[in-house]
């Protein structure tokens, strides 16, 4: 058995894919693994490129566009390893990433699934890096702002665990999908990722499985730049259709013992969220994005 299994879920993404896999290489020297690209059916010739340009790469065509979750799903079944790295294709991971989380996970037995600190691409630390399970509380917490003005309340600021050192080791709740290590142990146990989620929620769903399983999942403060938005455009209906529907399916999962009247409360405040996401899509798009300061990943990964 393989000591790790990087699995790559692609689509149309061939230029971030290629200097995700370029680092991926170099931070897997030494280290017994394989890399899986598992590609969405790409119209940017990923495939040919892939295939041609990164040999040590197995590339499998999903045959569609079938989502995120039932992707890494074939790259997970594919897989002969002792761990699992469910990896975003606009990323970049630090020379010592993979290794330095390997070797933490070796100490810790009790450790399903760990992450890591993710660098925007203007070097500003992503606060998903550490997050806490969205209960329909602490997901009011963040959306009426209380964890912004209290960042170091343990109640209040759980949403995003802002409490917590960034250069330490750090138990959390939920893994980020753009960087998520999880021992195959703990998969066999608790199940691969919920096909139900086409993409987004997923991670929250499994991270939240493998608590109630027993595991323990981590922040490690190894880091990786994402380049948020490269694997996906957020400013669009579909996006934010997409995305509701995936904190409907988590809420409805996880949370169907609830009153039926506070469960139809929260139903509907997430339906009036996704309205004023749309409404709010059009202006931003006719006014544009605002350009940001990128900076390369060999400066914010020193």
């Amino acid at each position: 058995m393989k000591k790790i299994t990087v699995v790559i879920v692609s689509y149309n993404v061939r230029h971030f894919l290629e200097g995700c896999l370029r680092s991926v290489e170099e931070a897997m020297a030494g280290v017994d693994g394989d890399v899986i690209v598992v590609d969405n059916q790409s119209q940017d010739d990923t495939i040919d490129y892939i295939s041609t340009n990164f040999p040590r790469a197995r590339v499998i065509n999903s045959g569609g566009n079938i989502g995120f979750a039932k992707a890494n799903n074939i790259g997970i079944r594919e897989s002969d390893s002792e761990y699992v790295l469910l990896l975003n294709p606009d990323t970049v991971v630090a020379t010592n990433t993979l290794r330095d989380v390997i070797n933490f996970m070796d100490a810790h037995d009790t450790v399903g699934a760990a992450g890591v600190q993710m660098l925007n691409a203007d070097g500003t630390r992503a606060p998903e890096s550490r997050r806490g399970r969205p209960t329909p509380l602490t997901s009011f917490y963040k959306m009426c702002g209380l964890a912004d003005l209290f960042p170091n309340n343990r109640r209040l600021a759980r949403y995003y665990m802002s409490w917590l050192s960034w250069n330490e080791p750090a138990e959390i709740d939920v893994v980020s999908g753009a960087f998520f290590m999880v021992r195959r142990k703990a998969l066999q146990q608790v199940g691969l990722l919920d096909e139900d989620f086409f993409m987004y929620g997923e991670d929250i769903d499994l991270s939240c499985r493998l608590l109630n399983a027993g595991w323990h999942n981590c922040y490690l403060p190894c880091k990786i730049v994402h380049y948020k938005g490269g694997s996906t455009d957020k400013t669009t209906v579909r996006y934010v259709r997409v995305f509701y529907k995936a904190m409907l399916i988590y809420f409805r999962k996880h949370y169907s013992h609830m009153n039926i009247f506070a469960r139809k409360g929260i139903e509907v405040a997430i339906y009036l969220r996704a309205t004023l996401a749309m409404l709010g899509i059009l202006p931003s798009r006719l006014v544009g994005n605002r350009v940001k300061t990128v900076i390369t990943p060999q400066e914010l990964l020193r």
